[in-house]
Parts: C-alpha cells; sequence; structure tokens
C-alpha cells in the first residue's frame, strides 16, 4: 500500500543513487503562466524511471536477485532496470518494442541488460515480458503499476516541494501512470491545494479516456513519437490513483508536442523527448485554469532518438509559424521572381527554396506557379507577407503552413 513514508524511504535509499534534478524558472515559455521546469530529462539515465526502477530492485531479496529480473519498456525504464540491476549484480531481460528509438536500445545494452525485442507496442513488449517471467521463474519490474515502483517515482513530488514549496499547480506526462500516481500523492499528501494535471499524447490517452470513462479502457492502437508514453491501457493501482490524487487530464497533439520540444531547446536549451515535453505542451497550448500560477511542469524525460529530432524540429518550426511554404500564380515573364523576393525581404522573410512550375496544364500558356519556401518569425509575419504580395497584384494559390 502506498504511503507518505514509503515515499520518504525511496528518497533515502535514492539519495547517492539518482540526481535531485534542477529546478528551472522558464517565464520565456508562455506569458500567461509562471512556468518552472523540473529537469528529470537531465536524469543519469535521461529520466525519471531510474528512481522507481532501482527503488524497487533495492527491495528484493537475495532469493529473488538470484533468480533474475525481467523487464518490459519502451526504453527508459530499460534504462533505469539495467542500471540498478548491473549495479547490484543482478542478471536483467527488458523486452522492448521493436520500434523503440535506436538510442535507447543501445543505452539499455550498454548498461548491462539483455535486449528481447518485440514486434509492435509497448503492450505488446508486456505480454512477451509476462511469458519470459512465468518460464524462468525471474522476479518482473514493471514500468508503473506497481507499490514499490511508485514510491520511487513519488520522490519527485518530495523535491518539487522543497524546491518550491508555494507551487500551485503541476503537470505531469502520463503513459500508464506510475509518475503521476507517486507525484500526486506525494504533492497532495503535503499540500492538498495544489492543483496536480496529467497529461497525454491525443493519439495514446488511455488515461484520459478511462478517466472520462469512470472504467479502465483498452486502446486498440496508440500512434505518437511520444514514445514513452505510448501505452494502451492504465495500471490497475495507478487508475485508482490518478481518480483519487489527479484533478484533470488533458491531451496535446503532435504539432503541439513538437513545438514544446523546439521551444525548450530554443529558449531554455534543454533537449526533451516526446513524452518529456507534453507537459510544457499542456503549458503553452491547452485550457488548463493555470494563468498567473505558479506551475511546474516535469520534463520526464531527454531521450529523443538524433535520427528523428530534425524532422520533430521541422515539424515545431511549422506549428510556430516560422517555416511557410506559398504558391503564387505568375505571368511568367523577367523581374516576376526579383519582385516577390524583394517584398518578402522588405517584410523581413528569409526565402529558402524556389520552385518554378511551367507545366500544370490547368494554367494559362503564359502563365507559371512559383513555390517558395520561407523562414519567419510568425504568423503575424507570414500575413504581412501575403498582404504585401497581394497588394502588388501576385495572386496566392495555396498556403502551407
Amino acid at each position: 500500500m502506498l504511503t507518505l513514508d514509503k515515499i520518504y524511504h525511496a528518497a533515502f535509499v535514492l539519495k547517492d543513487v539518482v540526481r535531485k534534478t534542477d529546478m528551472l524558472s522558464a517565464p520565456e515559455l508562455t506569458g500567461r503562466t509562471k512556468i518552472y521546469l523540473k529537469a528529470e530529462n537531465l536524469q543519469i539515465t535521461g529520466s525519471f524511471k531510474v528512481r522507481g526502477a532501482y527503488y524497487k530492485i533495492s527491495q528484493l531479496t537475495e532469493e529473488q536477485r538470484a533468480a533474475g529480473i525481467i523487464a518490459c519498456s519502451a526504453g527508459n525504464h530499460a534504462q533505469g532496470v539495467a542500471l540498478a540491476a548491473t549495479k547490484m549484480g543482478i542478471r536483467s531481460i527488458v523486452c522492448m518494442p521493436d520500434g523503440a528509438p535506436i538510442s535507447k536500445v543501445t543505452a539499455t545494452k550498454r548498461l548491462g541488460a539483455e535486449v528481447c525485442l518485440v514486434k509492435g507496442a509497448y503492450d505488446d513488449a508486456y505480454k512477451k515480458a509476462c511469458e519470459l517471467q512465468k518460464e524462468s521463474g525471474a522476479t518482473f519490474i514493471h514500468p508503473f503499476d506497481d507499490e514499490s515502483v511508485i514510491p520511487g517515482q513519488g520522490t519527485i513530488g518530495l523535491e518539487v516541494l522543497e524546491q518550491l514549496s508555494d507551487a500551485e499547480a503541476v503537470i505531469v506526462p502520463v503513459g500508464g501512470g506510475g509518475l503521476i500516481s507517486g507525484v500526486a500523492y506525494a504533492v497532495k499528501s503535503l499540500n492538498p491545494n495544489i492543483k496536480v494535471y496529467g497529461v497525454q499524447a491525443a493519439n495514446a490517452a488511455s488515461m484520459e479516456k478511462s478517466q472520462k470513462k469512470g472504467e479502465k479502457i483498452t486502446l486498440n492502437a496508440v500512434s505518437t513519437f511520444a514514445d514513452g508514453i505510448a501505452v494502451k491501457t492504465p495500471g490497475d493501482l495507478t487508475f485508482e490513483l490518478v481518480n483519487k490524487y489527479v484533478d484533470d487530464i488533458v491531451t496535446v497533439s503532435e504539432d503541439e508536442i513538437a513545438a514544446a520540444i523546439l521551444a525548450l531547446m530554443e529558449k531554455q536549451k534543454l533537449v526533451a523527448e516526446g513524452a518529456g515535453a507534453v507537459s510544457v505542451a499542456a503549458a503553452m497550448f491547452s485550457d488548463l485554469p493555470i494563468r498567473d500560477k505558479k506551475t511546474v511542469c516535469i520534463l520526464s524525460g531527454g531521450n529523443i532518438d538524433v535520427n528523428i529530432l530534425s524532422r520533430v524540429i521541422t515539424r515545431g518550426l511549422v506549428t510556430g509559424g516560422r517555416n511557410a511554404t506559398l504558391q503564387i500564380a505568375l505571368e511568367d515573364k523577367p523581374g516576376q521572381l526579383m519582385g516577390v523576393s524583394e517584398i518578402v525581404s522588405k517584410c523581413g522573410g528569409n526565402v529558402v527554396s524556389v520552385h518554378h512550375e511551367r507545366s500544370d496544364a490547368n494554367m494559362p500558356v503564359a502563365s507559371c506557379f512559383l513555390k517558395i519556401g520561407l523562414e519567419t518569425s510568425g504568423f503575424e509575419q507570414i500575413e504581412e507577407i501575403k498582404n504585401e504580395l497581394q497588394k502588388a497584384g501576385f495572386s496566392i494559390v495555396s498556403d502551407r503552413i
């Protein structure tokens, strides 16, 4: 049973193992809220998961340690389990979905675990891990639905109140619910007036939908680049704790998550993975009642695969109005491109790509289409450029922002 004493005990066990991560003021992220970032993306494994994994494994008996441990994970829990098991001299096997970022798979192996890749999502890896556990008799280390894992994650709640005693709200990423269960229990036990909000990717909103329905549901599929929270079914313990201690759960889109990652990089010089950035996305884009309130966003992880980072940045630039593509119908005569370029330059934009199309059968013989890619400072500048082009007599066929 979860108690505040157990969370304090977890904090004692973890004090020489994990980092007490920084609490960073981030007023630039949104003008309407006093944002603070709990930077678990700077944790020793790049994620908060090491807290729960290490505490759980530290409580195993000698007999259980000798039998080894098995876990399932999209990547961050895997690294926490691998680190803890290796430190304690325990053999570990981790089942991971085959779509897990290569960087997380490689890091898990480097930390000493055996990795078993399973076709599908997290829930498929979970089924495989359960099969292996029954065959081997090893101890299963659940990533979120465990009475010893949750207190480890709850140590973040203790640190939040120690570092920002007058916090008014905490926004927490939610996958299976282990992090928010521990944080909400710790925070509400010490200060019931603080609001605790959860946030999920809209395409993987199992806890949000379960809470609305009043019973656990299982999604048919999940589809999000925030792989750390791509969970089809909430846990039994976590669902109960979330219903009791969490004030609300909201969802954010893939584009909003990408924009949050970009904002963290540009304004805070911090790298967060999709699952880690959803709390900031909620603060930036959702309608949570946090205006003018001291709000802590937990950045739960920073293990983003560099192979998708450039795509995420591009999505973030588009979502924030920093990139745009305009298609303009022109008369096919000298000086037209120069005229367009001069207007863009006068408005402060930058042309980064040009495509001149003469072969479209739908255009007049003496006309052409000009497709230009722009770097801009935001949506206002894009509208200014479009207005000035139209004033100059250019016809904008389409815009893709």
